[in-house]
């Protein structure tokens, strides 16, 4: 494979200037300026999937960092889901883009959602990128259609180490764990696909269909008459991997919320009522409706959607709040409707922290604002601080390994430059010099994480340092 240098003695007139050598990697600290960053990004002729829209703003942003490593990291990861795991093709006249996680080589309803998202903003400007996310939104779709209870698929019926779990596996199914998010990920991609491009195509017949099953399901795990349709089983030894009380879970009180077997973590819920998600699910219905209503002219479809957010939403300002010693109102991790809550969270998104980033709270809401402080503080039992950063984990890894999503998340919903300024220090500083975003690092030792190839985290790295651009914080990022 070939490399690609970044040579700090051309910046001054060639900012990002390249060169095809095998120069050796170097130890660096965020402020090092001095060094020689070699690319880690594939040969082109390894990419899977090129755009030339991507390429050039690839090349603006790099441009206007003025921190070397920062530029660095940037390109390596703004196009990690494209170069690594964006596969294309088109299957019966449609557009057909099925998407792996990274070193897992399936597709996550959730994770493939998030990993193209931050492209849509250049989709008018490469009618093949537009082809590609289109590809997504179709291939999401058949997905749903598939099994909505589902969260990662394969790209066929070719089963996998996951088939004996004891739920309704299929062939085609990488793993069955029951994820509200897996259905609220899918309608934002095709929002925000629309509401960028103008494009309506996507919203087929089949598409209807899929929101009409994934307004089932949300209704069926609302549990109101028994304990729905789901129910899964893993012969494990990780508690986190199955369900109690038989594949059912805890109890939950049958209050109008969602019950989700399985956070975005993938790990099992403790308290079914995933308050996040629920939010999500609120906004995400809301979103569909406004599709079903301006695009297909289904105002029955609509209404039925925008009951249920009401519903919902009405539940979590009832059963979602606690009143913190502390911190004055919060919104709990998990609740259960008998009144039990789980104050907590977990660093996968959605989570408490990343509410104002989805859209599904405002970021100056007082209830959010309290829940922001409590968990990035030592009273949320999964938020990790060493000598090396700071950060929320969960469960999913265990004690002291931080989430760089969490960092992300902090930043993106951060308002204050100092704060934010932090947070970039700390990812810069903890990527263990391999110029990417790892899933956890240890808190005292970056060099200790898990998982050297996350598509999501690479690309959400790239999406938080444009956001960062747009919003006037350029200069933010080049006092580093």
């Amino acid at each position: 494979m070939k490399k690609i240098v970044f040579i700090v003695a051309l910046i001054a007139l060639l900012p990002l200037s390249v060169m095809a050598t095998s120069a050796a990697k170097f130890t660096t600290a965020a402020s090092d300026n001095t060094r020689v960053y070699v690319s880690q990004r594939p040969d082109v002729a390894d990419r899977l999937f090129k755009s030339q829209a991507v390429e050039n703003k690839i090349a603006e942003i790099a441009k206007l960092l003025k921190n070397r490593k920062l530029a660095w990291m940037f390109t390596n990861c703004f196009p990690n889901t494209l170069d690594t795991t964006v596969h294309y093709r088109v299957l019966d006249g449609t557009d057909d883009t099925f998407v792996y996680t990274g070193d897992i080589h399936a597709m996550w309803l959730r994770d493939s959602g998030a990993q193209v998202y931050p492209y849509i903003r250049l989709a008018n400007a490469d009618p093949e990128l537009k082809k590609m996310l289109a590809g997504v939104i179709h291939r999401q779709t058949k997905c749903i259609l598939l099994d909505p209870y589902a969260n990662a698929f394969n790209d066929g019926p070719t089963g996998g180490e996951w088939q004996k779990d004891r739920t309704k596996m299929l062939p085609e199914l990488h793993e069955r764990k029951w994820e509200i998010d897996s259905l609220c990920y899918p309608i934002r991609l095709a929002y925000a696909y629309w509401q960028a491009t103008g494009d309506t195509s996507v919203f087929t017949d089949d598409w209807v269909r899929a929101i009409e099953l994934i307004l089932e399901t949300f209704k069926n795990q609302q549990r109101k008459e028994n304990l729905g349709a789901y129910r899964f089983q893993r012969l494990t030894d990780r508690a986190s991997d199955t369900m109690l009380c038989d594949g059912w879970g805890q109890p939950v009180n049958p209050v109008g919320l969602i019950a989700s077997a399985f956070r975005p973590s993938d790990d099992a819920t403790t308290l079914l009522f995933l308050v996040p998600a629920n939010f999500f699910a609120v906004t995400s219905l809301r979103k569909a409706s406004e599709i079903l209503t301006t695009v297909k002219g289904n105002t029955e479809l609509a209404g039925q959607c925008t009951a249920l957010a009401q519903e919902v939403e009405t539940a979590l300002n009832t059963y979602a709040v606690y009143n913190h010693p502390k911190y004055g109102q919060i919104y709990a991790y998990e609740v259960d409707g008998f009144g039990n809550q789980s104050l907590m969270d977990d660093a996968n998104v959605p989570s408490l922290l990343a509410m104002a980033y989805l859209g599904d709270v405002d970021v100056n809401n007082p209830t959010y604002q309290n829940t922001r402080h409590f968990v990035w503080s030592d009273s949320n039992p999964y938020f990790f601080k060493g000598t090396a950063g700071e950060g929320i984990g969960g469960p999913h890894i265990g004690y002291d390994m931080v989430w760089p999503m969490s960092i992300m998340m902090k930043a993106f919903t951060g308002q204050d430059d100092a704060e934010i300024k932090k947070c970039i220090s700390l990812l810069l500083n903890t990527d263990a010099n391999t110029g990417f975003m790892h899933e956890s690092f240890h808190k005292n030792d970056p060099n200790h994480f898990t998982r050297k190839w996350f598509a999501w985290q690479n690309t959400l790295f790239g999406e938080l340092i444009i956001s960062l651009i747009d919003n006037g914080k350029l200069d933010l990022l080049n006092s580093i």
